[in-house]
Formats: structure tokens, sequence, C-alpha cells
């Protein structure tokens, strides 16, 4: 079967996005789905986005990790809006389905696209850290400097620890304050199983475990590896609500493989 495609990435974390308004790409098998991830092997990815109509909305986002399985990605969210304006299903602002349920979204030339996300419950002690599901859940690490962790080494390890095993494990987040309302985060992905340049769920938990006291509007700019994004949210008595996480996110390339 050839399937065309196009790529995107937005700061770094990058997918491949397959037009599937009439179903084309129903039938793909997780191991397909692995194989068209694969660096070595494949188009290579963090991964894989299926993009179909939707009744009550301007498009459905069905995102696959690089090992089949399925789960809330930001920055994928973010590149979705980007392949839907460019088809001409999307606009400046509307709303999409994916994993969680319905996300509204908005663009704009400056931030670029912006995604909402649903409202969050305040981070819980595990495993001697911080624990946030924003969509995907998250575990948050406070270090003193990200560039002196071993990502792929201690964020293994964190993410099979045994009272994650319940939700399939967890991500894992390394976070540090960078002054003026500015964190340096770096995060081990569940599903990718590595340190990926960027992850948008992760930088938003970790923004959101890192608020500053008090309720009220705040905006945390993010800087990963691979950009910088921004989150903006509103702390509660109960949580977080009105997040919104935005930056940027382009075509990379396009073509047809067979799958």
């Amino acid at each position: 079967m050839q399937i065309k495609f196009e790529k995107y990435q937005g700061t770094g974390n990058d997918f491949i996005v397959i037009d599937n308004r009439f179903g084309i790409a129903d039938g793909l098998s997780s191991r397909q789905i692995s194989q068209l991830c694969h660096r070595k092997f494949g188009i290579g990815s963090d991964g894989l986005m299926l993009i179909s109509s939707a009744e009550q909305a301007d498009f459905t986002m069905k995102f696959f990790n690089p090992d089949g399985s399925q789960s809330l990605c930001g920055n994928g969210s973010r590149c979705a809006v980007v392949f839907a304006r460019s088809a001409g299903i999307a606009g400046d602002a509307g709303t999409f389905v994916t994993t969680d349920g319905r996300h509204d979204y908005r663009f704009s030339e400056k931030e670029g696209p912006a995604v909402s996300l649903l409202p969050a419950d305040r981070p819980v002690g595990a495993a001697g850290h911080l624990f946030i599901n924003t969509g995907s859940p998250h575990l948050i690490v406070q270090v003193a400097d990200v560039d002196a962790v071993d990502v792929d080494r201690d964020g293994k390890h964190l993410r099979h620890l045994p009272e994650f095993e319940p939700m399939g494990g967890t991500n894992v987040n390394f976070a540090a304050p960078m002054g003026g309302g500015t964190l340096g985060v770096r995060t081990f992905e569940r599903g990718v199983e590595r340190e990926t340049l960027s992850c948008g769920t992760g930088v938003t938990a970790a923004a959101l475990a890192c608020a500053p006291e008090g309720a009220g509007p705040h905006c945390t700019e993010v800087h990963t590896h691979g950009g910088v994004l921004r989150v903006r949210f509103r702390k509660t008595e109960q949580g977080f609500d009105d997040i919104w996480l935005s930056g940027p996110a382009e075509k990379v390339f396009e073509g047809v493989i067979d799958a």
C-alpha cells in the first residue's frame, strides 16, 4: 500500500502526518506505524498522526507513538493545526478532536499555532517528585541544571517504576528555573523511549508544576533543546484551567512511501 505523507516539526518534535479523510490509512497496524517512524528503516519521527473529518469540529487527529500506542500530543496537535490549515479544513481559530476529547486552537503570526489543553489538577507527590496529568502522565523532576542530567538513563529508570505501571508508565521531565518566569526542560518520552528535543504536554506539565504561588493568570516561557514554547494558564484553588500551549511548527517535506 502506498501512502502519501507530510513531515512536520514543532520545536524539534517531529511527526508524520497523513490525510486520512478518505480512510486510506485505517488499516495501519502497530508494526507498520513503528516501521514508518523508525529513523533507519522508515521516514523517522517521534510519532504519526491521522487527520480525519469531524462532524462537530474542524477535524479529528489520532496520534500514535512510535511503538504504536496512542496518547495526547501537544506539539503534534500544534503541527496538526498547521497541516489542517494548509489543507483548507481549519482556519485561524476553531476546534479539533483528539484522544482525550475536544480542544480549541488558534493561530497567530507572532506566536504560531496554539492549542488548548483540558483542565488539570494540582500536582501530587510521586517517587519523590511531582506528578501531573496534562492529557498524558508526566513526572516532574526539579533540578538545578538540565544540561547536567543524563536524561536517557535517569528518565528510563523513573519511567518504569512500579507505581506508574497501572498507567503504562510515565513521561519524565527534568525542569530547572532560568529566572524571569522561564524554565529549562528536557523530556524522556514514553512510547518514544528516549529523550526528544521537545514535548508539548511535558513542557505544559513542567510549567504547571513549577507555577508561582497564588491564584491567577500566568505565562511561562519554556526553553527546550528544540526551541522555545509558551504555556499560558490560570491557577485556581483546585488546579489549572484556560491552559494554552504555543510555539513554532512547520512542514519539513512530503513524499510517498510503501507501508
